[in-house]
């Protein structure tokens, strides 16, 4: 298999550099080009032609996203690592709607980028192997199987979806801080009754975290948060 080509997209000319040396020091990946503004990002992956981009939201011309709609308007379905400050929950929905699956919170550790970096390589050599005909279910799985969450290899308890996990699991992880169920609930428009149930599927799977939060009388309030990197 022939290195992943990869473009490193961040404002930051110092970020940009630290990425583009642990991504080169990975076995299997190649650093091809930098952009530090969405125009150059544009230019750069239009060249280069890479497997893999490492895009920061915040750009001083076009944003991050506006960068990957348009290449998705081109029809560019170049995999995507979002690394970024950004965590409000607006930009995490359209972002995974522009098919993001890897979304990394500044500031993050190199280990945790060395497992998205991985799922990103299991994932293309998948697609490389996987046959011209129709997919059964193993096929399928065997070809997303590389970006599985935790939260996904744990079955659903019944009446609970997929996609309200995913809502609530994003809910979560664009706050800054911890947060009951209630809020969740509020940010999301549903019951505290459902929110607290996916909460605690998270929880259970290993996809978050729970701790009591005392206060001057009666019983402890649940807080929640997404484990730290």
């Amino acid at each position: 298999m022939s290195d992943i080509r990869v473009v490193i997209v961040d404002d930051d000319f110092a970020v940009a550099q630290v990425n583009r040396a642990f991504v080169d020091a990975q076995a299997g990946f190649t650093v091809v080009a930098e952009a530090h503004t969405g125009a150059a990002a544009l230019e750069a992956i239009e060249r280069h032609r890479p497997h893999l981009v490492l895009l920061d939201v915040y750009l001083p011309d076009l944003g991050g996203l506006d960068v990957l709609r348009r290449l998705r308007a081109s029809g560019d379905e170049v995999e995507v690592i979002a690394v970024t400050a950004a965590r409000d929950l607006d930009t995490v929905r359209q972002a995974r709607l522009l098919g993001v699956r890897h979304y990394l919170v500044k500031p993050f550790s190199g280990a945790t980028l060395v497992e998205r970096l991985d799922d990103v390589r299991r994932g293309i050599a998948a697609d490389r192997a996987a046959p011209a005909r129709a997919l059964d279910q193993h096929g399928v799985d065997r070809i997303l199987g590389g970006t599985t969450s935790t939260m996904r290899r744990v079955a659903l308890p019944k009446g609970l979806s997929q996609v309200s996990l995913d809502r609530v699991a994003a809910g979560l992880a664009a706050r800054h801080a911890d947060a009951s169920a209630a809020e969740i609930a509020e940010a999301l428009g549903m019951s505290r009754v459902s929110a607290r149930r996916y909460l605690e599927h998270l929880v259970a799977s290993g996809a978050a975290e729970v701790a009591p939060r005392y206060g001057s009388a009666g019983r402890p309030e649940h807080r929640y948060r997404m484990p730290p990197r």
